[in-house]
């Protein structure tokens, strides 16, 4: 008895994998994107796997790593853990999607964050004053590419370095979106706290949060269009979506495929 793939799933495969290829040189520059944020320029292989899916890494990455020794490298730790060390930064690539936008349009970026300052009314200040105030407090100017995770924990520098993370994060993503399950997953690689929900709340003109508190999903909405629609995608994105397409049809609507039964 011979078990195997039919013609048409056999084309879907070899599509998949060209598309694989065309894109390696883009997942490449993700992978070492994500270790430049991350606090020691360190992750473990099993984290990226976990979430290979959400930046379109192949499942085979790990095997791909040797292509890149002037990149990063597989390391073993003591306790035998095996993680993915950056070889060497590239300050070409340390500038965040929110500083290119910042260039473009400094003041659509200066109204999408709010970071409100705290001072007593003693301070006497006018409504003019109090404005410019808080605009000096509405950007995340703290680089994620910076070491932020060296600052007051609780300080406002040190949100605006963490609400600059997972605007990087989500823009690095496929879909530019992802889960609770996914941003947890980085945690001590990008010093996240267990207020990471209520911080990203406190944005609404940035992310939107889907779910609950316990069990949520994260939507950079410049990411997508007034119809809920991704605004670029990625071919990993257009071949899924075909994939999903197709896997909805019922046998008899191949046909017009030209795919035999």
């Amino acid at each position: 008895m011979w078990v195997g793939f039919t013609d048409f799933m056999e084309e879907l495969l070899q599509e998949e994998r060209s598309i694989m290829d065309a894109m390696e040189a883009d997942r490449v520059t993700k992978v070492r994107k994500l270790l430049m944020m991350a606090k020691d320029k360190r992750i473990p292989l099993s984290k990226i796997y976990h979430t290979r899916l959400l930046f379109g890494i192949p499942e085979n990455f790990r095997d791909r790593v040797e292509k890149y020794p002037d990149y990063f490298r597989i390391v073993v730790e003591n306790d035998g853990k095996r993680v993915l060390k950056l070889v060497n930064w590239d300050s070409k690539l340390a500038v965040s999607e929110l500083e290119r936008e910042f260039m473009v349009d400094e003041d659509k970026v200066k109204k999408a964050f709010k970071f409100p300052v705290k001072y007593g009314k003693d301070l006497g200040l006018e409504e003019g004053d109090m404005r410019k105030l808080n605009l000096l407090n509405t950007l995340p100017l703290v680089s994620p590419y910076s070491d932020g995770w060296k600052l007051d924990l609780w300080g406002l520098e040190a949100e605006k370095y963490r609400v600059g993370v997972i605007h990087e994060f989500l823009s690095l993503t496929l879909e530019k979106r992802a889960s609770i399950h996914h941003i947890v997953e980085f945690k001590e690689e990008f010093s996240l706290t267990r207020q990471t929900y209520q911080m990203l709340k406190k944005q609404p003109k940035t992310f939107y949060l889907a779910g609950t508190e316990m069990n949520w999903a994260v939507f950079l909405k410049d990411g997508y269009d007034e119809n809920g629609d991704l605004i670029s995608k990625d071919p990993q994105v257009v071949f899924n979506e075909k994939l999903y397409k197709y896997a909805q049809m019922k046998g008899g609507e191949f046909s017009s495929l030209g795919v035999k039964k």
